[in-house]
């Protein structure tokens, strides 16, 4: 005969066909819980892990990482020498001088609200990823003198222009004529267009640096500050205060978290509430389980006290009852974890496919900072949600389990 006897019977009583179909139904929704619970922690946790990844590669990636600053309207005279000793600091990747400016792009009567930075194209692909999200053009194009500009595609979009096609830069700060106090204004050539596909792509205009600091009316040779990027974003914000330190006392430090960090927090914090939740599907499984186990050691009474007085132990039939409900968790689980990986893998591509078979996009980048669904599959989320799951079951069998090994042979056998 099959060795060991437990799992031979439990393995029976599990494949058997029972004459009381309710508790095979109870035992298919069991599984099917138990796999949709697993399956939708995988996809979710994938797609949040998708969030944070384009978070930090594609919103973090145009961003700095942490600027160095005069207090005031203090500019940098000395940037050069300034970001020759930065480079040198601990974790520094990349520096690069910027003017920053608010304004408003108007072209053929729409008028957009948008943040100008005055950019050096030579130093700039240190500190960002725009030159490698070039739609149209490239940086390069832009030189001083020639009042270039790149546009976000969205925003592009929107002001209905194309490269080549003209915009008025409107600066809020007003200037003294013969006709009068008319605000500060300037025409732009729209030289390329970038898009990272996010919210930055609808409120964002670069400029060649020299030209910024013309309009803005700023001492030849200076600019607003300095952006850093650094080998590890998390290690940013105490990073670039021993680096200003370092260089002087009269520097004004701001890093991502004060930008974007909320943003990251609640990403986080999302990923969290939602993998507790979901958790709760697992949890409403493991209780089909109990259930099941239950009406199957009520229905089996009699083959129980007849195994009893065969001479099985309690311990046997204990353990016969947690093959039955290990192996429910075990499919469950792997239908579901099998069933999350191939989601999680294909969710970008599926959400695309209906998005444009619908002519609808759920995801608008003037919404979201994001205009697509990320996915990023992460091994050790699978692992623990798998653990997590197969526990869950485990534990769920252990009650029922406990209940047939104490079935007393004279009193199941007393009717039969």
């Amino acid at each position: 005969m099959f060795r060991p006897l437990s799992l031979f019977v439990g393995l029976r009583y599990t494949a058997a066909k029972r004459g009381n179909h309710f508790i095979s139904f109870i035992s298919l929704v069991s599984i099917l819980g138990l796999m949709l619970g697993v399956a939708a922690l995988i996809l979710v946790l994938s797609v949040m892990n998708g969030f944070d990844r384009e978070l930090r590669q594609r919103i973090l990636g145009m961003v700095p990482h942490a600027t160095l600053s005069g207090y005031g309207d203090q500019g940098l005279s000395d940037w050069r020498e300034l970001r020759k000793g930065v480079l040198d600091g601990r974790g520094v990747q990349g520096a690069a001088p910027y003017i920053q400016a608010q304004g408003m792009l108007t072209s053929r009567g729409r008028v957009q609200g948008g943040l100008v930075n005055g950019i050096d194209p030579v130093f700039e692909p240190e500190v960002s990823i725009l030159e490698r999200h070039m739609d149209i053009g490239q940086l390069s194009d832009l030189q001083a003198g020639e009042y270039r500009i790149v546009l976000g595609e969205l925003l592009a979009r929107f002001l209905g222009v194309s490269v080549g096609d003209k915009v008025t830069l409107v600066l809020p700060e007003a200037s003294i004529s013969v006709a009068g106090v008319v605000p500060r204004l300037k025409r732009f050539e729209v030289s390329g267009i970038f898009s990272v596909g996010a919210e930055l792509d609808a409120n964002l205009a670069y400029i060649h640096i020299d030209d910024a600091a013309r309009i803005k009316r700023m001492t030849p040779g200076s600019v607003d500050g300095l952006r850093l990027k650094f080998a590890d974003l998390f290690d940013a914000p105490r990073l670039a205060r021993e680096v200003a330190a370092a260089q002087s006392s009269s520097l004004y430090v701001s890093d991502w978290t004060r930008t974007h960090g909320n943003l990251f927090q609640a990403i986080q914090m999302e990923k969290r509430m939602i993998a507790l939740l979901l958790l709760l599907i697992v949890f409403v499984a493991a209780f089909n389980i109990v259930s099941t186990l239950v009406m199957v050691v009520t229905d089996k009474q009699s083959d129980i006290a007849i195994l009893r007085t065969m001479g099985a132990t309690p311990g046997a039939i204990l353990r016969v009852f947690m093959v039955q409900g290990i192996l429910i968790g075990l499919i469950g689980t792997g239908l579901g974890v099998a069933l999350g990986i191939t989601l999680a893998l294909t969710v970008t591509d599926l959400v695309a496919w209906v998005e444009r078979a619908l002519g609808i996009q759920f995801l608008s980048a003037d919404v979201y900072f994001i205009s697509y669904l990320p996915s990023e599959l992460v091994w050790s989320d699978v692992a623990m949600i798998t653990a997590a799951a197969f526990v869950i079951s485990f534990v769920a069998t252990l009650y029922p389990a406990w209940r047939a090994s104490r079935t007393q042979p004279a009193e199941a056998l007393r009717y039969e």
